[in-house]
């Protein structure tokens, strides 16, 4: 009663209802949203920076003026949990998540309406309600007000793997009187037509906008456009708001070499030689084998550059392959595998911009291997297995040493790496380097529900509460959405990404709006010369990034084609 007088003589009704003081910045969307007379709002302010209670706060505020009555989140299934709650917790909403565990549950208690008409408050699974079933029907009963969260993978061109998204925010844009809150940290990543895309989504009026020739039209549209679209980066708040508009950490930064060397540099050399083999065997084959030979390279190096573990899960997912598969594909087979080899192999592993962190984080293997490398195979698995432990692992000693400092000065870090293996296998050896009763040393990947993993983010709190130091060791799963800023204030590297933005993602998991202390450490983990994958990956992909957030202020996706990229980084090797 006393937070709503307080707020009673303001221009906002929603301020007594939400357990947060919003800062200045972040009113900003809600006063572009209550000058339109129907929401269309594109909030693409950089990682970190509220958007989750930016696009809230409209939401309850149209919700106390009594313009809806229904809030629909749409979000990728990792964030559902995330989401829900803000909404409880922080905006007084009581949602409830749609997704496939728990859609056949709310169906039974809907009595026969659609859960849409019946729940006011939902958080829906984007992969969910995606598909032509699901779709359908939740268009005919979807409520007034939609937030999309990560609205750019359901840009992408016409035509492509991302379709179903795409129809299904075109299906929500085309009724009029729909509110619609479109949330990203990357609206523009090279694909005009993605962004026309997205921008038309807004309104039609701004679809093919990149496509127009100069002039007044194309000016008159662009000048409109900011009536729909914010996008502020960290710089602008601390220059146009000052200090007490945006409270800040500041991000140090370094980089931390390791030498391949001993029995791990032999076993590199051999593996990238095995590698060599797989493209050279492939050589006057078919286009698609040369792919594949191409993409199996890249795999074996990415996983042995990562640790020992995902060295030997990947080696040993060749042999069983091996072992399960005839020496040869017939043309037929060949023909049905290319339809998916691209996505599958991209998935696996290049870093894109995707949300399905889970399915990338398994160490890849491939079925290219001979009847021939049985045993080579099988000398490889096992020269891998002895190197686990940081008398042997160079890449783990580094990391022991510098978590020891970082540890010494206060810092609770998250470790973050591409594979699944070397996740398990660094939560393990940690909790052997650091003691146990100051340390608790826990591991969070993609093989757990959404919600375990925000149970054992919450484990954590509580040892830190406890009294304990908390380590974090992650795969990407928690690189995009998840709130780790009051519990942790330092990001190391261990495994380089392959597209900058997911280094961004995973340093503003901490490096964000509410991180109580005054500087943030990232730290970056790489084999130098020493590692061919490290170096060429720094110099090709890293530097460039270093060149566009010193040009723009805000780290974006590489622009161009992967293959691109991928086809740099192996001939260089």
């Amino acid at each position: 009663l006393l937070l709503k007088l307080r707020a009673g003589a303001g221009p906002f009704r929603s301020l007594g209802n939400v357990a947060l003081e919003p800062r200045p910045y972040q009113l900003v969307p809600l006063l572009m949203a209550l000058k339109q007379p129907v929401t269309r709002v594109l909030i693409a302010d950089e990682v970190g920076l509220g958007k989750t209670v930016e696009a809230l706060l409209i939401a309850r505020e149209l919700l106390d003026r009594g313009e809806i009555r229904k809030v629909t989140v749409i979000c990728p299934p990792h964030l559902c949990e995330k989401w829900r709650a803000d909404m409880n917790g922080q905006f007084n909403l009581a949602a409830e998540v749609v997704r496939p565990g728990t859609a056949q549950k709310l169906e039974r208690e809907s009595a026969g309406k659609s859960i849409f008409d019946v729940i006011p408050f939902t958080v829906v699974s984007l992969d969910w309600i995606k598909s032509d079933h699901n779709r359908e029907g939740f268009l005919r009963s979807c409520g007034e007000f939609v937030i999309v969260d990560e609205a750019h993978t359901c840009a992408a061109r016409k035509g492509g793997g991302r379709q179903q998204r795409y129809q299904l925010l075109r299906g929500l844009s085309s009724k009029p009187d729909r509110h619609l809150v479109l949330l990203t940290a990357t609206p523009h990543s090279g694909d005009k037509e993605a962004f026309d895309n997205l921008l038309g989504l807004l309104d039609p009026k701004f679809e093919g906008l990149s496509q127009m020739p100069e002039g007044d039209r194309r000016r008159g549209l662009r000048e409109e456009l900011g009536s729909y679209f914010v996008q502020r980066r960290r710089q602008d708040l601390k220059e146009e708001w000052g200090t007490n508009g945006a409270d800040f950490p500041d991000r140090e930064t370094r980089e931390s070499e390791y030498t391949l060397a001993g029995d791990w540099g032999a076993l590199f050399n051999d593996v990238l030689e095995y590698a060599r083999e797989l493209v050279r065997r492939s050589a006057g084959a078919s286009k698609f084998r040369q792919r594949m030979s191409w993409w199996a390279a890249l795999a074996l190096l990415r996983c042995v550059s990562s640790s020992p573990a995902a060295a030997s899960a990947s080696l040993r997912t060749k042999l069983v392959n091996l072992q399960g598969s005839d020496a040869t594909d017939s043309p037929a087979d060949e023909d049905q595998m290319a339809k998916d080899l691209e996505a599958a192999a991209a998935l696996a592993v290049l870093d894109g911009s995707e949300e399905e962190f889970s399915a990338e984080e398994a160490a890849p293997g491939s079925d290219l291997a001979r009847p021939e490398d049985a045993e080579h195979l099988q000398d490889l698995i096992a020269r891998a297995d002895l190197l686990r432990g940081k008398a042997h692992d160079p890449k783990l000693k580094q990391l022991v040493k510098e978590l020891k400092a970082l540890l010494a000065e206060g810092f609770r870090p998250v470790v973050f790496c591409r594979f699944r293996p070397t996740a398990h296998y660094l939560a393990e050896q940690l909790t052997d380097e650091l003691p146990k009763r100051n340390h608790v040393v826990m591991a969070v990947t993609g093989e757990l529900p959404p919600e375990e993993r925000v149970g054992r983010i919450r484990e954590l709190q509580q040892v830190l509460a406890d009294g304990k130091v908390p380590v974090l060791v992650a795969t990407d799963c928690l690189s995009e959405g998840i709130d780790l800023q009051h519990t942790f204030d330092a990001v190391v590297h261990y495994d380089l990404c392959w597209n900058p933005t997911r280094h961004e993602q995973r340093e503003g998991r901490v490096d964000r709006f509410g991180q109580a202390r005054s500087a943030v450490r990232a730290l970056m983990l790489h084999g130098g010369s020493s590692n061919p994958v490290d170096d060429r990956v720094r110099t090709v992909i890293l530097e460039k990034e270093k060149t566009i957030r010193k040009e723009l202020g805000v780290s974006v996706p590489i622009p161009g084609n992967a293959n691109t990229i991928t086809q740099a980084v192996l001939s260089s090797i």
